[in-house]
């Protein structure tokens, strides 16, 4: 937690100079408060500047990750004995909305290592695996993938065709995973996998695999729309042995493990969601205070208002269903329903609000000289990745339903 708060001296000038004030700040503790305001400031020194290049270049921003790693945002609620910070979901989240609005791509790899490698391995591994694959892991100069997805399979989480079979003390793994965040660029991950195709979704393990491992090849980078500075490639496993060791909690427990970590990934991903609706939000208002249309800056113009109320609602709801989720996983009090409603929120908010930022900047907003263009490429995968919004309204719909139904 030091290393997070360390720009301490310079808070109070950079409060200053806030564009906005997080809804409801004053009522987080003066731990948030700090939190948010130095990741706020790194956002804008450290990855605003370069988001552009990261983007246009397809460029792994690899010494952003480390800084953020020497701040303590790779492993924000990691225990301080794991190498960790120490903090909650609900810093995590104000911590992930920071980063994004500075580089969606950064805020992406952030959230993977954050939410879908450590949180995991820290849920259900031993001790043995929290040394060796957690601490190595916090300081941003080693990052984690998670593998759950596969070409033939996507949102069905239940039906890995990736088959682990144990032979002796090794799991012997075949099969091939698709759409991986981080799998470039990381040296390890959780990946899910058939053991027992009789026993369905209770015949899913998960297990940690370490890329050195022979049989086990990356596959090319997908050339994507959005959040470019983040590497998405294929896993592939070919009669890849795996230690015994590895096998992550018990055999079977790999669907359950897959839902609590997309659970508490959902949270990370609407806060990315947030940092790119704000990040919208604040140019489109600059733009609009600068640009003059009928002697008059467009701001004055009551249809650029109508959409500024429109895009701050949205985001302000959004921010509150997200920090209400984060708030229920730190009191250990069931969350899943609200996580879904805080990223069904939140990324549409991100989608809305980069596209009216694109229209108060007219043809400005088409150009890639402007970050609107980026913005609204990048939030197009919110609504897809860890649940698209389809998926996100069955768990939502299915927690109601059951609440109140007699």
């Amino acid at each position: 937690m030091i290393s997070l708060l360390k720009h301490s001296s310079r808070l109070a000038q950079h409060a200053l100079n806030l564009k906005r004030n997080i809804a409801c700040l004053a009522a987080l503790p003066e731990t948030h408060q700090m939190l948010q305001k130095t990741v706020r400031d790194f956002a804008d020194n450290e990855l605003i500047p370069k988001a552009a290049k990261f983007d246009r270049e397809h460029l792994y921003p690899a010494e952003e990750i480390k800084k953020m790693g020497e701040l303590g945002l790779m492993a924000v609620a990691v225990p301080e004995e794991y190498g960790g910070t120490g903090l909650d979901t609900l810093a995590y989240a104000i911590a992930m909305e920071e980063i994004s609005r500075g580089c969606a791509s950064a805020g992406v790899i952030m959230s993977v290592n954050n939410s879908l490698y450590l949180g995991p391995i820290l849920a259900f591994g031993n001790e043995k695996q929290k040394k060796e694959y957690i601490e190595p892991f916090t300081t941003g100069e080693k990052i984690g993938f998670f593998a759950l997805s596969e070409p033939g399979n996507g949102s069905d989480a239940g039906a890995a065709s990736t088959t682990a079979v144990l032979k002796g003390d090794r799991y012997v793994l075949n099969g091939t995973k698709a759409w991986i965040t981080n799998g470039f660029e990381a040296e390890s991950g959780v990946v899910i996998a058939t053991t027992s195709k009789a026993l369905k979704h209770k015949g899913i393990s998960a297990f940690i695999v370490s890329k050195d491992l022979k049989g086990f090849t990356v596959g090319k980078k997908e050339d994507k729309l959005g959040i470019r500075g983040s590497s998405t490639c294929q896993l592939i496993f070919e009669d890849c042995e795996i230690p015994k060791e590895n096998l992550l909690g018990e055999e079977g427990y790999g669907f359950k493990i897959a839902m609590k970590g997309l659970d508490g990934g959902r949270i990370g991903i609407a806060g990315q969601a947030l940092g790119i609706a704000q990040a919208s939000l604040e140019l489109a208002v600059d733009y609009s205070n600068k640009r003059t249309a009928f002697g008059k800056p467009i701001s004055k113009l009551q249809i650029i208002q109508q959409k500024i109320a429109d895009m701050a609602s949205s985001v302000e709801s959004a921010r509150l269903l997200t920090w209400r989720s984060a708030w229920l996983k730190d009191n250990g009090k069931p969350f899943t329903k609200e996580a879904a409603m805080a990223k069904l929120a939140a990324s549409e908010a991100a989608t809305f609000c980069s596209h009216q930022a694109i229209q108060v900047l007219g043809g400005m907003g088409y150009v890639s000289d402007m970050a609107a263009e980026r913005h609204y490429r990048d939030a197009r995968i919110t609504e897809i990745y860890e649940g698209t919004s389809e998926i996100q309204k069955l768990v939502i719909a299915g927690s109601v339903l059951k609440e109140l139904s007699v």
